[in-house]
Parts: structure tokens; sequence; C-alpha cells
């Protein structure tokens, strides 16, 4: 019996840049592929020709975890395909730290002498990395153990282990750039014979910007559409009655207005065409999900902690349990509402959701 044919295709097959090498995909459009120290071990980056005052330059779209292994992959890059052309802008399409982690970096090192690149990125994503360096919102510390506290996950180790994040997030981005040149849904920014158009998503971080240019039909799709994996989704301490997956549903419908033909380029995974189907595929997966917490829901009163078990079938670590948690209340939340489950406070004093 044939396995079923996937609906996404990939035209580049399983041809990947190594470490320090650029792959062109198109005229004026580069794939670059660097390691993480995460259980998601890659990370793609893209780098386009660009020109400042009339001098050829590069726009790099998002830059990569603080780390040494990154870093010498940069250096080796500006020392190889890079070379001769300066870093003339740095675009973030989010706060996340695989994100901005080296933004500051980069431009301090491979902006042209006495005209430093500017950084590119969403003021909401902007101003939430700059909070994150200060105060690990949603990444660790002690607002991120009490509030996984109130949902469940309460054990004195587990609390002990997020407490102790509290340096998390500026460990893995050391410095937000401080000025910034605002991206919003719907601008066109050009970048060498191109023009992309900004689509603003949310649920996976604040304001995440994709940039879609027509003319080619290409797809930057940061963290919002992925081929193989599903986005994060999560609820975090700063907006603890957040939507998250409402919000995340929501921005996908609003890539379905674009060509069936889109060839998307996401931060991790292979490029890929079928961006209608993957779409269908993920509001699947979160339906299927959401159908699995309400069932386990009109059981008995849950906080999210119980949810893991139901939501994530493999044991977690403690970078994985953090952000199942944010997911597992995201769900929560979007069921709460839309009036399909109640809350209330357990004599504990945590969060129980039950069928309404």
């Amino acid at each position: 019996m044939h396995a079923p044919t996937s609906p996404l295709l990939y035209p580049f097959n399983d041809t990947r840049p190594a470490v320090g090498e650029l792959m062109t995909l198109r005229p004026g459009l580069h794939w670059i592929r660097m390691p993480m120290p995460f259980a998601l071990n890659h990370i793609n980056l893209w780098a386009l020709d660009d020109e400042l005052a009339g001098q050829p330059g590069w726009t790099i779209v998002d830059a990569g975890v603080a780390t040494e292994a990154i870093r010498e992959a940069w250096q080796s890059l500006w020392q190889g395909p890079l070379a001769g052309q300066p870093l003339t802008r740095m675009l973030v399409t989010h706060m996340h730290p695989d994100h901005v982690g080296n933004a500051q970096w980069l431009i301090e090192h491979f902006s042209a002498p006495g005209q430093a690149a500017r950084l590119w990125m969403s003021a909401t994503d902007h101003f939430a990395a700059q909070l994150a360096c200060e105060s690990t919102t949603g990444f660790g510390g002690p607002r991120a153990a009490d509030f996984f506290a109130e949902h469940g996950l309460n054990q004195p180790e587990d609390v002990s282990k997020v407490r102790g994040r509290s340096n998390y997030f500026k460990s893995l981005v050391p410095q937000v750039p401080y000025d910034y040149r605002r991206l919003m849904d719907g601008m066109t920014v050009t970048i060498g014979e191109r023009e992309w158009r900004c689509m603003a998503g949310y649920g996976h971080s604040p304001e995440h910007m994709s940039l879609f240019n027509e003319r080619d039909g290409l797809l930057i799709s940061g963290d919002m559409l992925l081929p193989s994996i599903s986005t994060n989704v999560s609820v975090v301490d700063l907006e603890p009655e957040g939507d998250s997956l409402g919000l995340f549903l929501n921005s996908l419908d609003k890539m379905t207005d674009l060509p069936a033909c889109t060839l998307a380029l996401p931060s991790h995974g292979l490029p890929f065409t079928g961006i209608h189907a993957r779409i269908q595929q993920l509001k699947d997966h979160h339906r299927d999900r959401l159908d699995d917490v309400m069932a386990a829901c009109s059981i008995k009163p849950s906080h999210a902690a119980d949810m893991l078990p139901v939501l994530f079938k493999r044991q977690l670590d403690l970078h994985q349990t953090t952000f199942a948690m944010g997911e597992a209340i995201a769900h929560l939340n979007y069921l709460w509402h839309r009036g399909l489950l109640s809350r209330s406070r357990s004599p504990e004093g945590t969060w129980l959701y039950e069928k309404a």
C-alpha cells in the first residue's frame, strides 16, 4: 500500500546550504542555514541583494541566536560569498531569540564604515524584545514561574527551574538595537529589484511580519507558516487572558488570499509550495487539539498542566515545557473566550477549566 502523496512540494528537494555558505534560490535571493542549540536545531535566514546610496549591499532577514557557532558562520559568510558588500539593513520578522539575537552584532560588525545599517521590525515586536531583555517576559523568571504555577505547573522543582531562567532571553539576545525603522501591515518595502508587501501575523509573537513579493510569488513566511512542524502559539504572563490561538488562526485565513503557486520561505524546514494545503493542515491540527482539550475538560475540571500529556505525546525538557504550557493555555483560553469552557479558581489558587 502506497503512502499518500503530500500536497506540499519541495522544489529544491532535500538540497540545503551548508553552514557558512549561500544557496541562491532566485536572482537576488539567497538562503542561509544556521545551527541552533535546541531540539529545533536550525534556522533559515535570507540574504537579499540591496543597495545603499547607489552602492551594492545586503539586506539580511533574521539574525540567528547569539551563539559563537552562529557568529563564526556569519564571519565565514562575510569573508566569503558576502564579502565586499556591507550590511545595508537588518530586517527581523519577529522578537524571538533565534530571529533577533544577533541583530545588534551584525549591525556593529558588517555595516559600511560610518553608515550603520538600520533595524527594520514591527513596533510591537521591537518593544517586546527590549522588554524581554530586561524582564524575560514569557521566557522564565519569577513572573513566568508564578504564571505557570497558576495554571498547574506548581511542583517546587518545576517552579524553581522556571524561576531560575531569569536571564534566559538576554543570554540569547545580548542587546536589541535601540533605533529602528517600523514595519507595518500592508506597507511595501523595496529591496533591490523586488517590492515586498508586509503581512502582519499574530499569535506566535505580538506582531510578526512576513514579506510577500507578488511579481515572483515569494513569501518569506518566518514562523507563521512552517512546512513540517506547527508554529508555537502561546499565552504568556504579560497578557494572561490572551487569545493567541484565535489571533493565529485569523492570520492564517488572511494568507489564503495569496496565490496557490506561492513559494514559501520558512524559518524552519525546507522551502515549499502548497501554502493553501499547509494552512488547512494547521487549522485541522488545532481543531483536533481543541477537540482533545474539550473532551478532557468535559470529564473533569482541568488546568493547563493537565493538558500537557493530552497535547504532547513525548517527554518534554524544561525548554519545551515552557512552550508547551503557553500552548496549553492558548487552547484553553480559545475555548473559554468562545464560551465553550468556563474557568474558576481552585482552593489552591490554580485556574480550572470545565465545560460551560
